[in-house]
């Protein structure tokens, strides 16, 4: 064992593979930031590394140590069915589509936290199966002697519910194939070993502004005419919008890519540079999956696993060949004419999907990795590369992905699915903070309108604001209903939609500058952007399950209502002062309570005390936007607000850091600006 910062340490145990996600990382642990995580030192190492124990056998390596009966555990990943898996198995499986609630996920980690007060990751690609206190060690239960105790109840439920142990059980933890491992505890509470994990991840990732706007992927059927007259529209109706997303029809053939422009875009060129002109940007779909017609189909050849998917060439992105290759192509032919982002699809595995976008875990590729290990690796592997051209041109981009996994927290991609229900990317905003990634409960379709507002609502209190239309050609405040849009028929509420949606769009824009805030402190802290609220007060028992709520930003806590709810939830509210973020009603916290909204509004709570700057709407962010700020002070405690600006779109921060502008609010009320003078990007 090692340490390898303050609260972080590695403990090895054999040979372990080659291929795993630390070694094949791209970004530097930050130490300096983890010098500065937690109140105390946290230097203590966790009780449970004394009693760990491994055996290396011809299945793998098995891993035991003890878990108390009263832990809490959190993370695996992006988890969409549950929040808390104390008493639980996780299956670290890549699955794009998984009906039951075993931890596969297209977005799994093998790192969890425990309210014990430590986190443990496993270094690994492959499937990791976490058993969470599921079992006790042999004669664990040899003084239990009573017998002859009736049953009360004669069910299936009854005979199989959950039964809270009294006794210590044990964590087990079964990594086949390998011959050695390496794991990494982080010590401290919820908040602590997050920030913990994902500094040493390298950093939370710092998007450019325009990434957090909002974001519109056109109907999958447009060429370049449509999609110029879809921007115009957008201006023409003042909706604020910043990014555009063209879908696979861009390709001359998709499903597998030739990354080359269709028939439907004789002049991409031209397309390009009239968004660019209205000031959008745009995000081309794709997948990593190289059709022979490509270009660099042949010159993939050699870096390219033993099977192929829908026709193409599986790349081995693990290789600095295939990486040249891909990202050469994208910076002339693409990023070069004005594309600011990729949208990478399929990059999940989908065994038993009758049209398969998967290649088999037996499958091998040229770097030696397995198809099973190349499932848990190739999203990552992808991000890292196409940030890397983007940074080799000095540019930020903020783009989309459908897998992700271990130390992501660098990476500018959101995780996006159209697979599930409302609550259910709820539960992901929640989730997904746990594991260093960042997602987007995205608009798709949706029963009616009232439907339409409540996820519109979700969505702009989300990482990324994204509305993704790519099954109809107008916009779903024209028309919800798939046929109808289609049709070209427009609800006879079309105009209330529309400016209903813009409403809550303006809203998303005047939380730009506090949102950017979060992620600089993302970058610089690792404290997430958005979290669940176990992470803001982790003694707090009430809170341990609570998955359809969470922090926006420093002081704001989001409670979602979706249509299946009628306008009307339970919601807690910790201990202290709230206040209603839009009319300002003062609740006394620490207790549930009954809320109605109605579908114009979503509830939001902010802190006593808190600083909200917010600034005038803009219909898109530009190079030369300033924003027109004014400041909100909730309640009577004193507060403060740091505002961060660069120039919103290069890596030049890192180079010469960031302004800084301190809002300070004494408990009379009286507001002071520090920096000021330094402001380039904020008018008071």
């Amino acid at each position: 064992m090692e340490q390898i910062a303050k609260g972080v340490w590695k403990i090895s145990y054999g040979v372990p593979e080659e291929h795993t996600p630390v070694s094949m990382r791209k970004s530097k642990i930050c130490f300096d930031g983890l010098e500065q995580v937690g109140k105390t030192a946290n230097e203590t190492i966790p009780d449970f590394i004394g009693q760990l124990t491994c055996q290396i056998r011809r299945r793998g390596v098995t891993i035991t140590y003890p878990m108390d009966s009263d832990e809490d555990i959190y993370g695996f990943g992006l988890q969409l069915l549950s929040m808390n898996y104390a008493g639980r198995r996780r299956y670290t499986k890549v699955n794009s589509d998984p009906r039951m609630d075993t931890g596969e996920s297209h977005a799994p980690v093998p790192f969890y936290i425990s309210t014990a007060g430590y986190g443990l990751f496993v270094d690994t690609y492959r499937y990791v199966t976490f058993s969470m206190g599921t079992n006790a060690r042999k004669g664990a239960s040899a003084q239990k002697k009573e017998v002859n105790q009736p049953h009360e109840e004669f069910s299936e439920s009854a005979l199989y519910a959950l039964k809270k142990s009294n006794e210590t059980r044990q964590v087990l933890i079964d990594i086949p194939s390998a011959e050695g491992i390496d794991i990494y505890v982080f010590a401290g509470d919820i908040m602590e070993v997050v920030q913990r994990y994902n500094l040493f991840s390298g950093g939370g990732c710092l998007p450019p502004m325009w990434g957090l706007g909002i974001w519109y992927r056109a109907y999958g059927g447009c060429d370049g005419e449509s999609i110029v007259r879809l921007a115009d529209s957008f201006r023409e109706d003042h909706m604020p919008i910043d990014v555009i997303g063209i879908e696979p029809g861009w390709h001359s053939h998709s499903y597998a890519c030739t990354f080359d422009w269709s028939y439907l875009f004789p002049e991409p060129g031209a397309m390009l540079k009239s968004l660019q002109e209205k000031d959008f940007h745009v995000n081309l779909w794709e997948h990593a999956f190289v059709y022979p017609a490509a270009e660099i189909y042949d010159s993939l050849q050699d870096y390219s696993g033993d099977c192929e998917v829908w026709n193409g060439l599986v790349p081995d992105l693990s290789l600095s060949g295939a990486q040249l290759v891909f990202k050469k192509w994208h910076q002339e032919h693409l990023m070069e004419k004005g594309v600011t982002g990729f949208k990478l699809d399929e990059c999940d595995n989908s065994d038993f999907n009758p049209s398969n976008w998967s290649f088999p875990d037996a499958s091998q590729f040229p770097s030696g990795m397995d198809g099973e290990q190349m499932h848990s690796a190739i999203g990552v592997l992808y991000q890292q590369m196409m940030e890397q051209a983007f940074r080799e041109e000095n540019i930020r981009t903020l783009s989309q992905v459908r897998s992700s996994g271990a130390l992501a927290a660098p990476l500018p991609f959101v995780l996006y699915s159209d697979l599930y229900q409302h609550e259910e990317f709820i539960r992901g905003i929640a989730t997904a903070p746990f594991s260093g990634l960042l997602w987007s409960p995205e608009v798709r379709d949706c029963v009616n309108g009232e439907d339409l507002l409540r996820r519109i609502q979700t969505v702009c209190f989300s990482t990324q604001a994204l509305i993704n239309s790519w099954r109809i050609p107008s916009p779903p405040w024209k028309q919800t209903n798939i046929e109808k849009n289609l049709a070209g028929i427009e609800i006879e509420e079309a105009k209330y939609y529309t400016d209903t949606c813009r409403r809550i769009f303006e809203l998303r824009m005047s939380l730009l500058p506090y949102l950017y805030s979060a992620f600089v402190e993302y970058y610089k802290n690792g404290i997430p952007p958005i979290r669940p609220l176990c992470m803001e007060y982790p003694h707090d028992l009430q809170v341990r399950n609570i998955d359809d709520q969470y922090f926006f930003g420093k002081d704001m806590m989001v409670c979602p209502i979706t249509m299946a709810q009628k306008g009307e939830r339970e919601a807690y509210l910790p201990e202290g002062k709230w206040y209603d973020l839009f009319s300002g009603e003062e609740i006394m916290g620490g207790k549930w309570f009954h809320i109605r909204a109605d579908v114009e509004k979503i509830p939001v709570y902010v802190r006593d005390g808190a600083v909200v700057p917010f600034a005038e709407p803009v219909q898109c962010v530009r190079e030369d936007t300033v924003f027109h700020m004014h400041v909100r002070h909730y309640g009577k405690k004193a507060g403060s607000f740091v505002l961060y600006e660069d120039d919103f779109t290069s890596y030049d921060y890192e180079v010469n850091g960031f302004r800084k502008i301190q809002i300070l609010v004494d408990e009379t009320g009286r507001k002071s600006i520090l920096g000021i003078e330094v402001c380039k990007k904020y008018l008071f």
